[in-house]
C-alpha cells in the first residue's frame, strides 16, 4: 500500500501523476482520498493492480482551486491516510 500511494502521489512525467487515471482525476479537480486493500479481488483487479483500489473524492467546493493546483504548481491533494502511507514509504525506501 506504501509503494501504491508513492507511485499515485510520488512517481511523476513532466511534473504530473504518471498514471493516467489519476492524472485524469487529478487535472478534474479530485482528492487522492484512500487506497483499499483487496478492493478489487476480481482476477483482473489482482492481475492489474495487485487487489488494491483507489478512491479519488470530489468536493465540489474545492476541484476548481485543485485543479487549478494541480495544473499550475503540479501539486496532488491528497488525504491524511494517503499522505501517511507516502510518508512511511519515503522512511523506509532506498529511492
Amino acid at each position: 500500500m506504501r509503494l501504491c500511494a508513492w507511485y499515485l502521489y510520488g512517481e511523476k512525467h513532466r511534473g504530473y501523476a504518471l498514471n493516467p487515471v489519476a492524472n485524469f482525476h487529478l487535472q478534474n479537480g479530485s482528492v487522492l482520498w484512500r487506497i483499499n486493500w483487496m478492493g478489487d479481488s476480481s482476477p483482473r483487479g489482482l492481475g492489474a493492480s495487485c487487489g488494491l483500489m483507489v478512491n479519488y473524492r470530489y468536493f465540489l467546493e474545492e476541484t476548481a482551486s485543485n485543479s487549478a493546483l494541480y495544473l499550475g504548481s503540479k501539486q496532488v491533494r491528497a488525504s491524511q491516510q494517503v499522505l501517511a502511507l507516502v510518508n512511511q514509504f519515503q522512511q523506509n525506501s532506498k529511492l
